[in-house]
């Protein structure tokens, strides 16, 4: 089994299918306790509905950092770099929509939805 594979399994349901992983690292948080950082770079991959010829790929904006499920009783950060594009002509710039991170949180959306189920607020986690 090829390391995409297994971390498609821990990561938030199809986030490899837009993005790639960069680094995983172990960093010690402010409480000296061990946490793990996943740095994904979204892929190439212009948005849908805009011609790819129309537009250039412009670097990433500044990335989120996105806390997701523990690991092994380890917090794990998801550090996000999304790709802007900007058109060639009018030099509008536009950026792929996703819905794993849960609306006005900093956590994934799932992680937001099983906190919600034991009835611990995820606002508290912004």
């Amino acid at each position: 089994m090829e390391n995409n594979a297994i971390w498609s399994h821990i990561l938030p349901t199809d986030l490899l299918k837009y993005f790639e992983i960069e680094k995983v690292e172990e960093l010690k948080n402010a409480e000296g306790k061990m946490d793990i950082e996943i740095t994904l770079s979204e892929l190439n991959n212009i948005p849908s509905g805009y011609e790819k010829s129309d537009y250039e790929s412009k670097g990433f904006m500044p990335s989120k950092r996105i806390q997701d499920f523990p690991i092994r009783g380890k917090a794990v950060y998801l550090n996000v770099k999304r790709r802007r594009w900007r058109h060639k002509v009018t030099k509008q710039e536009i950026q792929s929509d996703y819905n794993f991170i849960a609306e006005g949180a900093k956590l994934t959306e799932e992680l937001s939805d099983f906190l919600k189920g034991t009835g611990r607020d995820p606002r508290r986690y912004n």
